[in-house]
């Protein structure tokens, strides 16, 4: 009786979701891709891209690193990198957007979501942040900012995790890079 074996080969294919839009940020210390979900985020990642199609972001930097070393007086520890034009006005900073949060959009501050960064609802504009680990704090109802209703969070970091960590653990004053880490370049892929 002769035994036949039979091999099978499954091949699995990553789709990309048709209704996203990948971008290419290329730092000074490595590159990050980002997926941006605009059904689920509309007007928040028409602003980014807005900013990146009209070349807004020439002057990007990441400028912000939170950890668990440097929140001293925050009950609520989360650890995120900011970026975007910096605190000052800036020439090309756009009018503020609608705040989108977690609770409309159904996206969640998980590891590498990319989120805007805000003071009060409806004062996001340029700045940005990316998630380092879950941080449920950031989401509707959570707690890391006393108005509760969370931030937009519009994507997910896709590749360039390290470069997101390597960038956190860059020697700070405090939340604040000694060196800021400019962007070279963001563009659509």
């Amino acid at each position: 009786m002769k035994k036949v074996i039979l091999a099978f080969s499954i091949v699995l294919f990553h789709c990309e979701d048709k209704d996203s839009t990948n971008i290419l940020m290329t730092t000074e210390i490595g590159t990050i891709t980002i997926e941006l979900l605009p059904n689920q985020a509309p007007i928040t990642v028409k602003n980014f891209l807005r900013y990146i199609d009209e070349d807004r972001y020439s002057d990007f930097t990441f400028y912000r690193v939170v950890n668990m070393k440097n929140q001293y007086s925050d009950s609520v520890k989360i650890e995120v990198i900011q970026g975007g034009l910096g605190f000052n006005q800036h020439h090309d900073v756009l009018p503020p957007i609608s705040h989108e949060s977690t609770n409309k959009t159904d996206l969640k501050h998980l590891n590498g979501t990319i989120s805007m960064a805000r003071n009060e609802p409806g004062t996001a504009s340029s700045e940005i942040f990316i998630c380092i680990n879950d941080q449920p704090e950031l989401n509707y109802n959570g707690s890391r900012n006393p108005d509760g209703l969370g931030f937009a969070a519009f994507g997910m970091v896709k590749s360039g995790m390290d470069i997101v960590k390597k960038i956190q653990q860059s020697p700070s004053d405090g939340q604040m890079l000694n060196k800021p880490i400019r962007v070279k370049s963001i563009k659509r892929i």
